[in-house]
């Protein structure tokens, strides 16, 4: 016990030499309290840890070949921090609280759709064909209502 006591002693007089030269200066004392702050927890956001790892779960698990669901999705989840701040310590539960909203809100699925068939237009270059509610899907339309929702309870499934 008297070694440690003694190393500590000799840590802080050189310390304090080191310190002795220097002005005060606000900076340099928030750095040095400041240095353990962080010790032991990531510096990246408990809420951009969630999303990362709910989106990286998307890009693995949803199949869709031309990507335009995929990307209006994650841009969703990115969206909803309100939803998914309440599981932050189990991200992929967030994700499931999500997909049963959209599934279950016809407005919503309606809207998310939508901006697939958007995006899919962007991306390729080409006129979307947008679909109404309660109305047949133009055969064209990669992004059909039915495609939509299969696709999300299939990644619904995956999570469970």
């Amino acid at each position: 016990m008297w070694k440690i006591s003694k190393k500590k002693a000799k840590n802080k007089a050189i310390q304090q030499e080191i310190l002795a030269g220097r002005k005060f200066s606000l900076a340099e004392a928030i750095g040095r309290e400041g240095g353990n702050f962080l010790k032991g927890e990531s510096p990246v956001p408990k809420f951009v840890q969630a999303t990362t790892e709910i989106n990286t779960f998307i890009a693995l698990n949803l199949e869709d070949s031309s990507s335009a669901l995929q990307a209006i999705l994650q841009t969703w989840v990115k969206g909803d921090e309100g939803g998914l701040s309440r599981y932050l310590d189990s991200p992929l539960e967030g994700l499931k609280q999500l997909l049963n909203k959209i599934l279950g809100n016809s407005e919503l699925f309606y809207e998310l759709a939508r901006q697939v068939d958007f995006k899919w237009g962007q991306m390729y270059g080409e006129g979307t064909y947008f679909q109404s509610p309660g109305q047949k899907a133009h055969p064209n339309d990669e992004y059909s209502h039915e495609f939509v929702e299969e696709k999300l309870k299939n990644l619904l499934n995956k999570i469970e």
